[in-house]
């Protein structure tokens, strides 16, 4: 899933409007101002000190309402810190969840964060709407995402919201994974369940995983002082395996398969678009035994695992293509083409632009990999444009038979083209 441009731009080139390009240059010359002086403000504090400063400054701006120009601000910081850069998901969570806390509703602060920071000022807000509930019904879950249901155009913003409130379910109930899948049933159609169950199993691999990630501890108190008192209201008892009344397992090392190995049926595709996470956890980082045991995944989820693949192999490189590529190459030949789709849809995924993703398409070297690649971009493209006139100019910069690869993931050919259909079906065999 991805995000939405805006409407100021000409898709095809990104050409900005006049009038547009002269307030860009000014908030960006602001931004870095304002960049410069926080960082002189903070830079007489150690490491860690100086990493607190700049997050209670941010979110100092973002209780008073000023997401935007926090958002703004920890962009030009990027470029002036790499170690900044390296954390920046985790500074704009902060400033997400001291902006919700503050008592801005939602829809208003959404209006003001982006898809920067792989989306984590949107997440910050979830994380803490729930924060601040005692209970969690069918009102509280459904309503929340409700003002981005309407507007097509708004699809990134709910993927978004929906997505984010499985993390803020899945903290919410104390990383009890089946109670947050349960709080996602509560939602009102199968594509937000889908998507606020992929939210609920990457929050409990980060929590596993990285029990200490800063975004379980963030905000204008530590998340302890802020939600001790709720958690002690809503405590009961965790739900089990099975297996005597323990409580879930979050990872089960003998089974590289787990926890998909054991859901209901409608959880099974979310996990496995992100298992590969775990896979890479208990077995040392090695992507070649990964692949291997996504194919010991059942059939119909051996491609959604390889998918999963991909995107491990995005974060893993940095998006360095040839590393990306080698990585990708470690998956058998019938199912390498969908570690490019996750790799490519990572790509556009970090920073909404589809470009990204069609450049990097152009130096896929195998021919099954770059059609899957285009196709996966044209999905992506569905996703950030809603005109279908741009989707078709969007796709229109790549040669065929990779335009009509991207054209039918961007929905606008009512069936693949052959090469695609061949690919597919070779997976499924």
């Amino acid at each position: 899933m991805t995000r939405t441009l805006g409407r100021s731009l000409v898709v095809a080139g990104l050409c900005v409007l006049p009038g547009i390009a002269g307030a860009q240059r000014s908030t960006r010359l602001d931004s870095t101002a304002l960049a410069r002086r926080l960082a002189s403000v903070c830079r007489p504090n150690p490491e860690a000190g100086r990493a607190q400063c700049l997050r209670d400054s941010l979110s100092t701006m973002a209780r008073a309402g000023r997401v935007r120009e926090a958002m703004a601000a920890l962009g030009a910081l990027t470029l002036l810190d790499p170690g900044i850069r390296r954390d920046d998901h985790v500074y704009a969570h902060a400033i997400g969840i001291s902006a919700e806390s503050s008592g801005h509703s939602v829809a208003e602060i959404f209006t003001q964060c982006n898809v920067a920071f792989q989306s984590g000022c949107y997440h910050g807000v979830i994380q803490s709407y729930f924060d601040r509930l005692h209970e969690v019904d069918s009102a509280s879950v459904a309503g929340l995402c409700a003002p981005f249901r309407s507007d097509e155009s708004q699809r990134w913003i709910l993927f978004q919201c929906v997505h984010g409130m499985g993390h803020g379910l899945t903290m919410f109930y104390a990383h009890d994974l089946p109670r947050g899948l349960a709080g996602c049933d509560l939602l009102p159609n199968q594509w937000e369940r889908h998507s606020c169950y992929g939210g609920v199993f990457m929050e409990n691999i980060v929590n596993a995983t990285m029990p200490d990630h800063p975004t379980h501890a963030l905000g204008q108190h530590s998340m302890e002082d802020m939600h001790a008192d709720a958690v002690h209201a809503r405590a009961s008892p965790a739900s089990t395996n099975g297996a005597g009344g323990e409580p879930f397992r979050a990872l089960n090392p003998a089974d590289l398969l787990y926890p998909c190995s054991v859901m209901a049926e409608r959880y099974v595709r979310a996990c496995y678009e992100m298992q590969t996470s775990v896979m890479l956890h208990l077995n040392g980082g090695r992507f070649d035994d990964a692949a291997r045991n996504c194919e010991r995944a059942p059939e119909a989820m051996r491609t959604l695992c390889h998918q999963s693949l991909g995107r491990d192999v995005s974060s893993r490189t940095g998006q360095n293509y040839a590393e990306s590529i080698r990585l990708c190459s470690l998956a058998t030949e019938r199912f390498r083409p969908w570690c490019y789709v996750g790799l490519v849809k990572n790509f556009v995924d970090l920073n909404g632009r589809f470009t990204d993703g069609l450049r990097f398409c152009k130096v896929v070297p195998r021919e099954d990999d770059k059609l899957k690649c285009y196709e996966a971009v044209g999905e992506e493209i569905a996703a950030l444009v809603p005109e279908s006139v741009n989707r078709r100019i969007a796709c229109g910069g790549t040669d065929a038979p990779y335009a009509e690869a991207c054209l039918y993931g961007a929905r606008m050919l009512a069936s693949p083209p052959e090469t695609l259909r061949a690919i597919n079906a070779a997976a499924a065999r």
